[in-house]
């Protein structure tokens, strides 16, 4: 019988703030909470932002979807290098001053080059010659879903020369971590040290200044390349560099790239190690970081950005009037395109068994990751088949596990929703005709973009940590920047709300979250509510280990409320752990049936039969 990959635990960072806690979560839908909550959610936004309290207005224009801040760059005024020209005037000629250390390598043939007294060179060129001229042009977008204002990874840990991808993925994973309520030494101690697997990448790759776009600008710059650019800015970098400085495990690692379905990739490959027993402990993930101009141009020359002319237009604006960037992404609305954002999420996955002998927090279930390309296409961007097969198979697996009520009444249908035209038409089709044809009416359609932005690769875990919340606080986020359905949206049987709909934790009990991605990457993972995984656990192994598995969770449980109790009152701390306690082949034992590595108590088994 296949293992149930349970949720042990999740965390990141995103616009909306941490995930663990379900605190993003709650932040997306505080004005439907209960005082206390909101509260306390507030609370947890002032220790991430290191501000007041009380500063309720300030949190609220500082987190989610909103106008650029200056600590990424002035939308304004992007710098944009502009080739020209230079000519000399009729019977002159063009001259200038350089120092001799920049002097170009090949120096052009028209250049007459005198030396001056103070070691200066003097430059006379008596035709044209063509420069570069530093210059700066309004980038055309100006909102993003940006992390909260005053949170900061790199200042949580020796942060030096790592893309920010990098930094907010040690963020994600640690955040992770201190949501198991377990120690994580201890944990990976109670299997074989190959037994655990970690995946994680990012869409796009580390595309920022310490990455691989200061590797591809420098020259252009006039600086030089270092040591660290390329490697750290691989795309798996962020399941390898956390692994190596995190969770120290020697089994599985890598990375999948699927578009903005990367991280339903990564968790397809954890769910299936967990379901074949060939890993006890699975990780799966993505970080971003896409806020730059660079980034934003790509996007916004595909037509894809909500940018700033097109939403005055849509709002019906006269020329200077402010724009609200809080509704820079409408989903399934009217609407003009997608709004970025950068983020951070991992999941925590482990076999039931284990976690039922650990005591560990089950927060859900994913019983399955569905992955389908497109075929033959039109174009690389546009929508093809891929997902119509990806969603019906999640509905069918959904419909096996759930009962009528379960199936009909009580799943949310997570639309990857990215606030294109495109999108909300496509989509739609495919969620609502799904549910015809499996006799639903009424499915909910949450799309969280419309708080966080398109975070590329953990778009797919930004729906995964908001069902969680719902599947803890029974409120399903609704599509607030929207008035409703445009037109041309299929809904007959679906509800698509612009309010948050308090449905209560008990009628929840599962996700389709569904993702989607250029060039054909189309994926749709099944998560299943707590309540209706304890309910297969207690089928398969029996009430009495699950009554049993009630009592010894406790210890995690309360762990889980200290840690972000912890987190709410004094910020994130972070793990880090660099050269930390090192191993190479002076360490390693090995025999015709097992190789054990000092450190680790369990053996790792060589005989294929064993494993």
């Amino acid at each position: 019988m296949q293992h149930l990959p349970l949720v042990v635990g999740f965390g990141g960072i995103n616009a909306a703030g941490r995930s663990s806690g379900h605190n993003g979560y709650k932040r997306t839908v505080i004005d439907a909470l209960a005082k206390s909550q909101a509260d306390a959610t507030w609370q947890s936004l002032a220790g991430l932002m290191q501000c007041d309290v009380n500063a309720t207005d300030y949190m609220r224009k500082h987190t989610l979807i909103r106008r650029i801040e200056e600590q990424y760059f002035d939308p304004d005024r992007i710098p944009w290098n502009r080739a020209v020209n230079l000519a000399p005037g009729q019977g002159q000629a063009i001259s200038f001053e350089l120092s001799r250390r920049d002097v170009p390598e090949v120096v052009p043939k028209n250049w007459q080059i005198q030396e001056l007294d103070d070691g200066r060179l003097r430059v006379t060129v008596d035709a044209a010659m063509p420069v570069t001229i530093q210059d700066y042009r309004k980038l055309g977008v100006s909102s993003a879903g940006q992390l909260p204002t005053g949170f900061d990874p790199a200042a949580l840990y020796q942060s030096r020369n790592h893309p920010r991808g990098l930094q907010l993925a040690i963020a994600g994973i640690s955040d992770a971590l201190g949501s198991m309520g377990l120690n994580w030494d201890d944990v990976s101690q109670r299997v074989r040290p190959d037994q655990i697997s970690m995946y994680s990448s990012s869409a796009i790759g580390q595309m920022d200044e310490t990455g691989s776009g200061g590797l591809l600008g420098a020259r252009l710059r006039g600086k030089r390349v270092t040591s660290k650019q390329l490697a750290l800015g691989l795309p798996q970098m962020t399941a390898d560099f956390p692994n190596a400085y995190v969770l120290g495990h020697v089994g599985t690692t890598g990375g999948n790239m699927g578009a903005c379905a990367t991280f339903h990739y990564n968790l397809k490959s954890a769910v299936n190690d967990i379901q074949s027993g060939r890993a006890k402990i699975a990780i799966a993930g993505s970080s971003e970081a896409p806020i730059t101009p660079e980034q934003i141009d790509g996007f916004m020359t595909m037509g894809a950005m909500a940018t700033d002319e097109n939403l005055a237009a849509l709002d019906g604006l006269a020329n200077g009037e402010e724009i609200d960037y809080t509704r820079s992404c409408r989903p399934f609305g009217e609407n003009c395109g997608l709004a970025i954002g950068e983020a951070s999420q991992y999941v925590i996955l482990m076999a039931d068994d284990l976690a039922l002998e650990l005591g560990a927090n089950i927060y859900g279930a994913v019983p399955g990751v569905f992955v389908n390309a497109d075929g033959h296409k039109k174009s690389i961007s546009g929508p093809g088949v891929g997902n119509y097969i990806t969603f019906a198979k999640a509905v069918a697996l959904a419909k096996s596990l759930l009962d009528e009520r379960g199936f009909k009444e009580q799943i949310l249908a997570y639309a990857h929703g990215t606030g294109t035209p495109q999108n909300r038409t496509s989509e739609s089709h495919i969620f609502n005709e799904t549910a015809k044809a499996f006799g639903a009416t009424d499915w909910l359609v949450p799309s969280i973009k419309c708080y966080v932005g398109h975070t590329m690769g953990p778009a797919g875990g930004d729906q995964l940590a908001s069902a969680l919340g719902v599947a803890e606080h029974g409120i399903v986020p609704g599509i607030t920047t929207s008035t409703g359905p445009a037109d041309d949206v299929h809904h007959s049987h679906l509800r698509i709300s612009s309010k948050h709909s308090d449905i209560g934790a008990e009628n929840f009990s599962a996700a389709l979250l569904n993702a989607k991605g250029f060039g054909g990457n189309n994926a749709t993972a099944v998560m299943l509510s707590a309540g209706v995984a304890k309910k297969m656990l207690a089928e398969k192994h029996g009430s009495a280990a699950v009554s049993q598995w009630r009592h010894s969770s406790e210890i995690a449980r309360e762990a889980g409320i200290d840690y972000d109790a912890q987190c709410s009152n004094k910020g994130m701390s972070l793990t880090y752990r660099f050269d930390h306690d090192v191993r190479d082949g002076s360490h390693v034992h090995i025999d015709e049936h097992e190789l054990r590595v000092d450190g680790y108590k369990q053996a790792i088994k060589l005989k294929p039969e064993a494993n």
